[in-house]
């Protein structure tokens, strides 16, 4: 074995980051297979790579015997004189074998392992790479772009991945060599490799930026308690701070919008509303309609989180917003069910429901006004009986 094979091992290490020990197991393994397939199937192989001296021995084992049953397993003492002097009966010897002495189909399988060898090696230090960046944006360049697909190649660091047309921002245009911010939303391993998700429509995407440029919500100070988004379109985020000093929405803005600007940068001109976030449902539901006012809000039913919001009559295509976007992200952000009402429309629906709880204590009760015939009844009888007495 020369030196240049040590050398390929050494830069295949250097490249790819392959240990060169994990190669020499798998090359050993290999090599044990292809014994065990010229010499008649036996596990009875001995290799031996020495990478510091360049050196290796590959043999078999065989016991020495004073009459062979199995030529696979057993030797006479003579044969064995030839390759150790000391060899005693009952006792093995080691047999040297040169590589070239293997046939052509186990040099072809020998092959074959080493090949797997470096596949799976590739596949799982690319499953520990992104499983370590679970749930985290990353930096990547855009390698290729499928025209028929749609979708992209990217490189991380020295890995591939595939950007899904599906996960893209729509309306986004990426081009070759487009240094982009990505996020990686699952890995998990699968039959043919690890399967990777990554994303640039996802929620988290957001979230991470914003932790990213506000330092407040990096060390803790500023919590993000929700995030609603339609990419490429608009994005709701409600956050919150644990110290009262600390001014929650205005630290996401920061100076001059210089913070949020940055996001919607990046995210190629999308929309972001920062929301402060409140435990009361009614407040938290009247700043997730904004830009539009809100005038009053009705718990309708706490357990099913539903209610009703009232705006003025004209900002109610505002609080709907267009396509009914914004009462479809304030939905999503807040977890109510929003029932959106004009305020002219909000105050007849109190007077009709005023009107008809009215009616409902006004109507008599049924059962009473059976009892109240049934004593007149009985009353009638009563008079009738003493009429003829």
């Amino acid at each position: 074995m020369n030196t240049e094979f040590f050398e390929a091992l050494q830069l295949l290490e250097k490249e790819k980051g392959i240990s060169a020990d994990y190669m020499l197991d798998k090359i050993k393994a290999a090599l044990s297979v292809a014994i065990k397939h010229d010499f008649g199937g036996v596990d009875n192989a001995l290799v031996d790579i020495d990478p510091v001296s360049s050196k290796y021995n590959v043999s078999i084992i065989k016991n020495v015997v004073e009459e062979v049953e199995d030529p696979k397993t057993e030797i006479l003492l003579d044969e064995a004189l030839k390759y150790n002097r000391r060899a005693q009966v009952g006792e093995p010897v080691e047999i040297p074998l040169e590589t070239k002495q293997f046939g052509r189909i186990a040099a072809q399988n020998a092959k074959h392992v080493i090949r797997q060898g470096i596949r799976e090696f590739e596949k799982e230090q690319l499953l520990q790479e992104f499983e370590s960046r679970e749930q985290e944006i990353v930096s990547a360049v855009v390698t290729k772009i499928d025209p028929m697909r749609g979708s992209a190649t990217i490189e991380i660091g020295k890995n591939e991945a595939l950007l899904p047309k599906s996960e893209m921002v729509p309306g986004e245009e990426l081009r070759e060599g487009d240094r982009i911010q990505v996020y990686i939303a699952d890995v998990r391993s699968g039959e043919k490799g690890p399967m990777i998700k990554i994303s640039r429509k996802h929620s988290g995407l957001v979230k991470r930026l914003f932790e990213k440029e506000v330092p407040e919500i990096y060390d803790g100070t500023v919590e993000v308690r929700s995030i609603a988004r339609e990419a490429g379109s608009r994005t709701k985020i409600a956050v919150t701070s644990k110290d009262p000093n600390v001014d929650a929405v205005g630290a996401c803005i920061g100076p001059k919008g210089s913070r949020v600007a940055r996001i919607v940068e990046e995210l190629g001109g999308e929309k972001i509303d920062v929301v402060r976030y409140n435990e009361d449902p009614a407040v938290f539901i009247k700043a997730a309609l904004s830009p539009a006012e809100v005038v009053d809000v009705d718990i309708l039913d706490e357990t099913g989180r539903v209610c009703r919001v009232a705006v003025p009559d004209d900002q109610l295509s505002l609080a709907i917003g267009n396509r009914g976007q914004n009462a479809r992200l304030a939905a999503h952000l807040t977890g109510w069910k929003i029932d959106i009402k004009s305020e002219r429309e909000f105050i007849e629906l109190h007077e009709q429901e005023a009107a008809m709880a009215l009616a409902a204590e006004q109507e008599p009760d049924d059962e009473a006004l059976l009892l109240e015939d049934e004593l007149q009844d009985e009353e009638t009888v009563i008079l009738e009986d003493l009429e003829e007495i």
